[in-house]
């Protein structure tokens, strides 16, 4: 794989952005810095703190993304991986990574889970009208090397109560902090930076409580992602309906724009439930 760096060349991280967004287009830089947080990428650092990606950071990072991407690997398997990398000088192949169907959480002999995996495609194929993606708010270009780099979207003002640590995010919905980690490595929550700290809004929380009872059955977060591809599916139908109120500006109209959106989004939370028990009637008793 060849970047035409060249031997001693290297890419900024907004750089490597553009790169590989190509063949991953959800990456953001704030998923790059996520990984080099949990040790999973290294970069060099210049004297003045910028990152320096060479082909060898950049052929790591792109495996990485491909094992979440194509083989759904949580971090604790691909963090086990790129040791043996380290260690062997030869990339993993990572083809044979994913556990077969039946072997899935929540399938069975007789096939429940793929019912279970049906009721959130029909959910999903019900909200399947054409909308753009919902991008992450946009990424601060780096600025130019000689400027110290920030330790990431940093905010001008402390946490206030709203604001929760992974730890703190973790007692609170009684699961263990490598639990939170994982769940923003797959973009379940996010974050953002406040210096060098790390803080999640408040509203993460009951995602992550969810999120728990999935867990305490076996359930690990990769196959949790569904829940979010149908949400987001959902959201942009939503938003097609009431963009034409926001549009007119006054309070009568977003009045009737959070009704309407409280009124479908419970009407979808009865139909995703009806969904799930119709697809299941034929495994449970």
């Amino acid at each position: 794989m060849s970047h035409e760096t060249g031997e001693h060349a290297h890419l900024s991280i907004g750089e490597v952005l553009s790169l590989v967004q190509t063949d991953f287009p959800d990456i953001t830089i704030s998923k790059i810095r996520f990984l080099e947080s949990q040790g999973l990428l290294d970069p060099e650092r210049t004297p003045s703190g910028y990152r320096k990606f060479y082909d060898a950071d950049i052929e790591r990072l792109q495996w990485i993304l491909t094992q979440q991407r194509d083989h759904f690997l949580p971090l604790k398997v691909i963090r086990e991986r790129l040791a043996e990398w380290d260690a062997t000088g030869t990339p993993p192949a990572g083809d044979h990574q994913s556990p077969p169907a039946d072997q899935l959480p929540g399938a069975s002999q007789d096939e429940g889970g793929d019912d279970v995996r049906h009721a959130a495609a029909s959910l999903a194929a019900s909200s399947a009208i054409e909308v753009g993606p919902h991008d992450e708010e946009p990424e601060p270009a780096e600025a130019p090397e000689g400027t110290p780099e920030p330790a990431g979207t940093a905010l001008d003002h402390a946490p206030d109560g709203s604001s929760l640590t992974a730890e703190e995010l973790a007692a609170r919905a009684n699961v263990g902090v490598d639990a939170v980690h994982e769940l923003e490595g797959f973009s379940m929550i996010s974050s953002r930076r406040i210096g060098n700290d790390t803080y999640y809004d408040v509203d993460q929380l009951p995602i992550v409580e969810a999120c728990r009872a999935f867990l305490d059955h076996g359930v690990e977060v990769r196959h949790l992602r569904m829940y979010k591809i149908a949400a987001e599916r959902e959201a942009g139908v939503l938003e097609q309906l009431i963009v034409p109120l926001l549009k007119q500006r006054n309070p009568e109209a977003r009045a009737r724009a959070v009704d309407t959106v409280t009124e479908l989004a419970d009407a979808g939370e009865s139909l995703h439930a009806a969904l799930l028990r119709r697809a299941l009637r034929d495994t449970l008793p």
